[in-house]
């Protein structure tokens, strides 16, 4: 904790050379600070730091907090995020907010002026900025970067300063542009956070009269917050390209989001586009107890299990499985846009689950689906596939010995960490027992934020090198069509006849454009054997974020006898 001592030789120095004020003011601001409650409270508690240290201040104080409980849902467990709130009392409003959302992510961190940090139990949750004298060294800006970069959250009061009595009430004053600079540089996401609450009347007439005599009272009307009780009101997320697309000034931009957040205040539409948030984490300890009853059809060299799921009535499985895909989804610009990412087929179809034991998490996941099963049983529109993509009857042969694959995610902690190897795995062990399927087929995503050259780019490769030898037995609902004016220049780009040199080019074009080809169209064409891969056609799919899909169909019978012997043949020998 702070002493007076302390705070006034960190911050206002010059009172040393004032001997006839300096011990005055020591005396004065030791009364009006409640040095003694501070001090006491410190030698009872010497040992509580980060939460456990707001938990008993908040305590002390019976202060509390209301949201409603699906507005928890708003704040993303994970992932970079910017959080922005008004600030009307000044102390309490801050640690409650951490309080708030330390309790979905332990990741958060609050950006708190030099003042604050004298609160020594309280280091590891602040970023510092040095507001007290007007200026933020570049170090301390990127040091809220850089938590940004590894996808922390940071929660900010743009207004640098409690909320003043105005004509409309209580309100923030001026906003500075500061949090909306760090949240485009790092391209993270906004959270409007309102806060309704309010200090004492004498504190809004003495901020009439001075803005530091107002700054001096903010301790005494901490203490005045005793037994009272704060409501936050958490709004949803609104996603970089909501912000970063608008042609306006930093200024501007942020004077929208302030009337966004005092609109989500009042429970009202805010001004720029937002995402429903995602449904909270399914507990740990069902999801084992779920999945150690379903049949486990493999494992992995580092000790993941592979199950076999199917939905049976209300399932903590499912629901988490709906929520990863969202969370998985989002993060590449596509998703449902819903609290899970669940549809009416899941309910019959097959999962395989990747599982981390040592974490208790679902790593991923992919939906399947034996086609001949589900058209005896729900007819053609028991397909998902069938909702994307009109099949003519030359498809008959394919859907009598064929597979469904579709909606894999792998959640984001596990990117770059052979997972998706490890679910093909799995369907590898799926088609050992079931040797009577012999295509896989299913839509392969290109997501909507990919460039739009890129997504010419993509189509007119895949359709040159695997389009069907004859007539497609699919067509998309809404076909994609690769403008006139892209294929000209996409002609004179690619030659066609050597698939090696080509892909090469393709992959050094889109790095350029600072994006890659997306995994799962490298994943299946390197698969196969020559004709072993084709993609019958692409259309756009207006339920999914309008990303595209390429409809991909496999001749398991063509795939490479080192890559059958990995995925199928391995479990046929065990």
């Amino acid at each position: 904790m702070f002493t007076v001592d302390e705070l006034l030789d960190n911050h206002y120095p010059s009172l040393q050379r004032r001997p006839l004020i300096g011990p005055a003011a020591r005396m004065a601001l030791r009364h009006l600070l409640h040095e003694k409650d501070f001090v006491d409270f410190a030698k009872t508690h010497p040992h509580l730091r980060s939460f456990e240290f707001i938990e008993e201040v908040l305590s002390y104080f019976n202060f509390s907090y209301t949201v409603k409980h699906q507005q928890r849902e708003n704040i993303p467990p994970t992932g970079r995020l910017v959080m922005i709130s008004n600030h009307p009392l000044g102390s309490l409003d801050a640690l409650a907010l951490l309080h708030l959302v330390g309790e979905i992510r332990r990741d958060v961190r609050i950006v708190a002026n030099q003042m604050l940090m004298q609160l020594n139990p309280l280091h590891d949750l602040l970023l510092p900025v040095d507001n007290m004298r007007g200026n933020t060294p570049e170090g301390q800006l990127n040091a809220i970067e850089q938590h940004l970069d590894s996808d922390g959250a940071v929660i900010i009061f743009p207004a640098g300063e409690v909320s003043r009595l105005g004509p409309r009430g209580v309100a923030d004053g001026r906003w500075h542009t500061g949090f909306l600079r760090m949240a485009q540089n790092t391209h993270s996401p906004v959270l409007p956070i309102h806060a309704d609450a309010r200090n004492s009347a004498l504190f809004y007439g003495t901020a009439t009269l001075s803005s530091t005599a107002a700054t001096a009272l903010l301790v005494r009307e901490m203490f005045k917050q005793t037994g009272r009780q704060i409501r936050f009101t958490v709004g949803e997320r609104i996603p970089f390209h909501a912000y970063a697309d608008m042609p306006l000034s930093l200024r501007e931009k942020t004077l929208l989001f302030k009337r966004h957040l005092y609109r989500v205040g009042r429970d009202k539409s805010g001004v720029f586009a937002t995402e429903c948030g995602i449904a909270l984490p399914e507990p740990k300890s069902d999801l084992k107890r779920e999945l150690e009853a379903c049949e486990q059809i493999g494992e992995t060299a580092d000790g993941k299990a592979i199950y076999l799921y199917q939905h049976h009535g209300p399932s903590t499985i499912m629901r988490e499985i709906g929520r990863l895909r969202e969370v998985a989804f989002r993060a590449v610009g596509e998703g449902s846009g819903k609290r899970r990412d669940i549809d009416r087929y899941d309910q019959y179809y097959r999962h395989l689950v990747l599982w981390d034991r040592d974490e208790l998490e679902i790593v991923g996941a992919y939906r399947l689906m034996p086609t001949q099963e589900a058209v005896e049983q729900h007819g053609l529109s028991g397909l998902y596939s069938a909702s994307l993509f009109h099949f003519d009857e030359q498809m008959q042969p394919y859907l009598e010995q064929g597979l469904e694959l579709g909606r894999s995610f792998v959640q984001p902690r596990y990117w770059g960490k052979r997972s998706l190897d490890y679910l093909w795995y799995g369907i590898g062990a799926y088609l050992s027992r079931h040797p009577d399927i012999r295509y896989l087929f299913g839509p392969v995503s290109i997501t909507q934020n990919m460039p739009e050259m890129g997504k010419d780019l993509l189509v007119y490769f895949y359709q040159l090198y695997f389009a069907p030898e004859s007539k497609s037995p699919a067509r998309h609902r809404q076909p994609f069509q690769v403008p006139e004016s892209s294929r000209l220049e996409l002609e004179a780009l690619f030659d066609g006849q050597d698939y090696a040199a080509d892909f090469k080019r393709l992959k050094a074009v889109m790095s350029n454009m600072g994006t890659a080809v997306p995994t799962l169209y490298k994943q299946y064409t390197e698969l196969c054997q020559p004709g072993g891969v084709s993609f019958l056609d692409f259309g756009i799919d207006p339920e999914f974020a309008d990303c595209i899909d390429g409809l991909v169909l496999v001749d398991s019978h063509a795939i490479k006898p080192k890559k059958y012997k990995r995925y199928i043949g391995s479990h046929s020998d065990s």
